[in-house]
């Protein structure tokens, strides 16, 4: 064969056969991308913070902050000592303790929800009311002066018969105040807590059509947050994964699965001295909820500890150990957002996440860097690890555990770049191969 002259390449197969095959699966490829869109690519915040109804004030994000630094500088005033309560390696010491103390006086809550369920309790509807509607201005002023978390919002009551009403009319006034008051923010989110059902969920869809309609927004425009309290929640009747037909039932307004640590323990009979996160239940129920929600763009939350770090300081550091401790558990296991119940808990939520995300840069930025660059290295990593990899960082990026600057310098990657890299959905290898 002379120079240049290219061999030709034997087939079998007629032209036809891909073309019936592509036909066929026409209608499976419309339904991988109605079903399984892909992460969002938003930022997803490390906690949610729950507030009662009628303790939110216009100064609440910023005395959890300063809660939290009060707490450091009794029972952790330096570096070195919070390194000793929860054993972080002399190396990342400074730098965890550094980042802690400046995201609590820039951002110290990332998700706030405004809570009238099971932290509010039963009230006159006259109260109540008041109260919705205050939350609603409450939170327009913060968006509107710049003082607001990422994200922010409410958790109404359930859809059971017993409360229903009351939620869905403390869900009505909250956000007729919102539109009132400058419209829903970018970072608005609900929550709908006890969901057994997937009609309770359908029934929530069809309370927010209503509700866009009546105010004339955009179809869709409202999401919200399922939150897994109950044991048929995770398991039906006939044996199905409810949580599944859940997310289906949300017609593309889910935007999270949140665990409930004590209501779903007790539904399984754990007595109180067990319920916790890492409880095999737990472990189980999320499971589930993460194999469910993967790839369609709903996010899976953990959930909290009731064991506060409160009292005297062997009392505080404890508390410390145990939050810390299952943070990084639950990081571990790719759940990237738990909840928080006290200022307290703010230091360890954010040692614990920027821990989690600047031990392991070094490696992450190196693998990403020679897959980038297709290097050799002593990792063999493919497109579905370059986007795990570039995940990671910009989570890392985020919540500020991780400076821009060094991770373009050590990656040699923009943001845009590294959001290139974590796009990629299923199949689709352009963005990864470019």
């Amino acid at each position: 064969m002379g120079q240049g002259q290219q061999e030709t390449v034997a087939t079998s197969l007629a032209g036809a056969v891909g073309e019936e095959i592509s036909a066929s699966l026409a209608p499976v490829d419309a339904e991988l991308e109605r079903r399984y869109p892909g992460d969002p690519g938003t930022r997803q915040p490390v906690h949610t913070v729950y507030v009662p109804g009628d303790a939110f004030a216009a100064d609440t994000l910023r005395t959890w902050g300063d809660q939290a630094l009060a707490a450091l500088d009794e029972h952790a005033p330096d570096a070195a000592s919070f390194a000793a309560v929860l054993g972080l390696p002399d190396d990342l010491a400074e730098p965890v303790y550094t980042r802690v103390r400046a995201k609590l006086e820039r951002e110290p809550v990332e998700d706030l929800r405004v809570d009238f369920e099971d932290g509010y309790g039963p009230r006159p509807d006259a109260e109540e009311d008041e109260a919705a509607a205050r939350a609603a201005r409450l939170i327009a002023g913060a968006y509107a002066d710049g003082t607001a978390a990422p994200y922010m919002g409410i958790r109404m009551k359930c859809m059971e018969a017993p409360v229903r009403d009351r939620g869905i009319r403390t869900l009505d006034v909250f956000l007729t105040g919102l539109t009132e008051h400058g419209g829903l923010p970018d970072g608005l989110v609900l929550t709908l807590p006890k969901v057994t059902y997937p009609e309770q969920v359908t029934a929530m869809v069809r309370l927010l059509e209503a509700f866009e309609e009546a105010r004339g927004l955009e179809p869709g425009r409202i999401g919200f947050e399922i939150q897994i309290e109950t044991s048929q929640a995770i398991l039906a009747a006939d044996g199905t994964a409810t949580v599944a037909r859940m997310i289906q039932a949300a017609e593309g307004r889910a935007t999270g699965l949140h665990y409930g640590t004590f209501d779903y323990s007790a539904c399984l009979g754990v007595s109180a001295a067990h319920q916790a996160s890492d409880h095999p239940v737990a472990d189980h129920a999320k499971a589930v909820m993460q194999v469910a929600a993967a790839g369609t763009g709903v996010r899976v939350s953990d959930g909290s500890t009731n064991v506060l770090p409160v009292g005297p300081a062997a009392q505080v550091h404890d508390a410390w150990r145990l939050h810390y401790g299952l943070t990084r558990r639950a990081l571990a296991r790719a759940y990237y957002q738990g909840w928080d119940m006290h200022p307290g808990h703010l230091p360890t939520r954010y040692a614990a996440v920027f821990a989690f995300y600047r031990e392991g840069f070094a490696q992450a930025a190196a693998r990403l860097a020679r897959y980038a660059s297709r290097t050799a290295g002593d990792v063999m990593d493919e497109p579905a690890t370059a986007k795990a990899l570039s995940g990671y960082l910009l989570r890392g990026l985020d919540c500020g555990a991780l400076d821009t600057a060094e991770v373009t310098e050590a990656t040699g990657l923009t943001r845009t770049e590294l959001e290139g890299f974590a796009a990629p959905r299923r199949g689709d290898l352009t963005a990864s191969t470019k």
